[in-house]
């Protein structure tokens, strides 16, 4: 009976860690990038090297391991050889490795980056490279082969990326280097057509286009694949050659399907992370289960130096000690004594942007440890565990700025919307937001002196920018320019008294990011102040030194000296008086007349930016 329990409890630790097994297979391996196929094998880039795996899918072999990056895999027509490029030597090269394995040959070595595109049909390897360009921008097609010495260009002029057909008669390219090509539904001058050359008349055609991204395409039998988003999303399609027949092969929407392959009657593809095959003259596409496994170094914990990777610092109120965010982590560093501190030591996530409170007893970080960003507060000396404050709608946060009460934060995200914490309630409100997605981030908060107001720069529906303030008690904004200039870059007086900002009368060509007629037109910007509250005047008064008569002239010499000390001391009494009986500063914003009371500093236009303000009277 013993023997019967034992023999059992071995059984069903058997079946546990054959299930543990098979669930563990079964987690296939994503990202995988740029693959190829051949008769047998595909092969694919992943973690920066080379791999080959059957062409069904399962367990992946990897074929180079050198800490160089490689990219680009092409099998050779007969599937013996794997071309790709290498960064094996500080340079990105063309380089030719048995499909099997082995030590890699190198063919190229110019200085210019050489990027592997495929294979002629009688085995030569096609790279694209500026390396005979004058200005580096124009890239031709070139062929090397695998004895040979020195490349050979393909006639095109201009080329970026092709393929030859299987007759090696016709060469199908895209013309032109595409700078950024993840570009979604993107319509401007990056999109051209596929262009088919003759080789052997030197005839030039295009594949049919409406200003769509269309791109890498790849010959097979008579077809050409391509990928277009001339549906919205990048999918798959095919041009017939001989009819001119145009026809969508995939209808995906959620991602872009990118870096397509062809060969041997089978179409490979990436799409989400993973790689899929379809046969050619089917629509019907499958999924390929692949797993990598292998040493990856890079991913065993290691010491790394953070004072090479410091940046975003935070100057704490005294001055005594600054916070950074470092490689993902936020340390509190001392300027002359102590030690540094890690507040977060969270490596599997990434806190980032620290901000500290006026006060000095807090530090705010953005942190995505819980899965999605959120705001916390923590103390400087790193001892307790920090709070977290979830925000609506999480997304990727910049830059949080306290108030000078240290009761309020402001920051902004990455769509151009600005919102605002309470830290006692952990309440958050979305102050306002930009209309348009501009790369330039102007909407940036500043806390007025008595933490009652918010200023920003806002961008109208002319792409002009008014300076706005927000009452934090109304919850609501006031504009304060009138939109007929570029107003950007507010900075309170230390009074309260005044805001300060930069205007130009000169921006209508530099309005639209991506108007070239702005180049040539660099705007040009005064610094203005506006006096916030009716009947406060002006800064800028002419002033002018009087004599004023000495009323103990007539005293005795011990009179005078007596006098002048109780003078002072009276002076001391009062001034002590005004001190503790004057109130702190208030901002009151009288908006009627408000533009009558916009004043320029009289200082000489320039590309000023990025206003800060010091002590009561001086700006920076």
């Amino acid at each position: 009976m013993r023997y019967f329990f034992i023999t059992m409890r071995f059984f069903l630790a058997a079946i546990l860690l054959m299930a543990f097994a098979q669930t563990n297979q079964a987690q296939d391996t994503r990202l995988l990038r740029q693959p190829d196929i051949s008769e047998q094998k595909i092969v694919f880039v992943y973690a920066g090297d080379l791999w080959t795996a059957d062409r069904q899918g399962g367990a992946a072999t990897r074929l180079t391991s050198f800490p160089g990056v490689e990219m680009n895999p092409k099998f050779s027509p007969d599937g013996k050889w794997v071309s790709f490029s290498g960064q094996y030597q500080e340079n990105l090269d063309v380089y030719i490795v048995a499909s099997t394995g082995g030590t890699p040959k190198r063919l190229t070595w110019h200085p210019n980056a050489d990027i592997v595109t495929g294979w002629s049909p009688d085995g030569k390897v096609i790279f694209m490279s500026n390396r005979d360009a004058g200005n580096g921008a124009a890239v031709k097609q070139y062929s090397i082969g695998l004895g040979d010495g020195v490349p050979q260009p393909l006639p095109m002029p201009r080329a970026f990326r092709g393929s030859y057909s299987p007759d090696g008669k016709s060469f199908a390219y895209e013309m032109n280097l595409r700078w950024d090509e993840e570009w979604r539904n993107y319509r401007g001058g990056q999109n051209n057509p596929i262009y088919i050359l003759d080789l052997q008349q030197y005839g030039l055609k295009k594949i049919p286009m409406k200003n769509s991204h269309d791109m890498l395409p790849v010959w097979m039998g008579k077809n050409i694949y391509f990928l277009s988003d001339r549906d919205s999303a990048m999918n798959l399609y095919s041009y017939d050659t001989g009819s001119g027949a145009l026809e969508q092969q995939t209808f995906f929407s959620e991602y872009d399907i990118k870096n397509v392959s062809a060969s041997h009657g089978a179409i490979i593809f990436e799409y989400g992370g993973d790689l899929y095959t379809m046969q050619a003259g089917s629509k019907d596409y499958k999924k390929l289960s692949i797993q990598v496994k292998g040493d990856f170094p890079w991913l065993d914990p290691k010491w790394v130096n953070a004072a090479d990777w410091l940046g975003k610092p935070s100057v704490s109120p005294t001055g005594q000690r600054v916070v950074f965010e470092a490689r993902g982590e936020i340390i509190n560093i001392p300027v002359k004594k102590g030690d540094a501190r890690n507040l977060t030591n969270l490596p599997g996530s990434r806190e980032h942007d620290p901000s500290w409170s006026p006060d000095g007893k807090s530090i705010a970080w953005f942190s995505d440890a819980s899965g999605e960003y959120s705001l916390m507060i923590g103390q400087p000396d790193g001892l307790s565990t920090p709070r977290e404050i979830k925000i609506p709608h999480p997304t990727f946060y910049y830059a949080p700025v306290w108030s000078p009460d240290s009761k309020y934060l402001a920051y902004t995200d990455h769509i151009q919307q600005l919102w605002m914490t309470e830290i006692a309630s952990g309440k958050t409100t979305l102050v306002d937001k930009d209309a348009f997605l501009h790369p330039d981030r102007t909407i940036n908060p500043v806390w007025s002196p008595d933490s009652k107001w918010i200023a920003y720069a806002k961008r109208l529906p002319s792409q002009f920018h008014v300076i706005m303030a927000y009452e934090v008690a109304k919850a609501k904004g006031l504009q304060l320019t009138d939109g007929m200039s570029d107003a950007v870059s507010p900075a309170w007086d230390a009074s309260g008294k005044y805001l300060y900002f930069l205007a130009s009368t000169n921006f209508a060509l530099a309005s639209g990011w991506l108007d070239m007629s702005a180049y040539e037109k660099p705007t040009r910007r005064a610094v203005y102040l506006m006096v916030l509250k009716k009947g406060e005047p002006s800064p800028l008064l002419p002033e002018s030194d009087e004599e004023k008569a000495d009323t103990t002239a007539a005293a005795k010499p011990e009179e005078k000296s007596t006098a002048k000390k109780d003078s002072k001391k009276d002076a001391k009494k009062d001034a002590e008086k005004t001190a503790a009986d004057s109130p702190k500063v208030i901002v009151k914003i009288d908006y009627d007349g408000l533009s009558q009371r916009i004043l320029s500093l009289g200082m000489p236009e320039r590309n000023y930016g990025d206003l800060k303000s010091g002590a009561e009277g001086e700006l920076f």
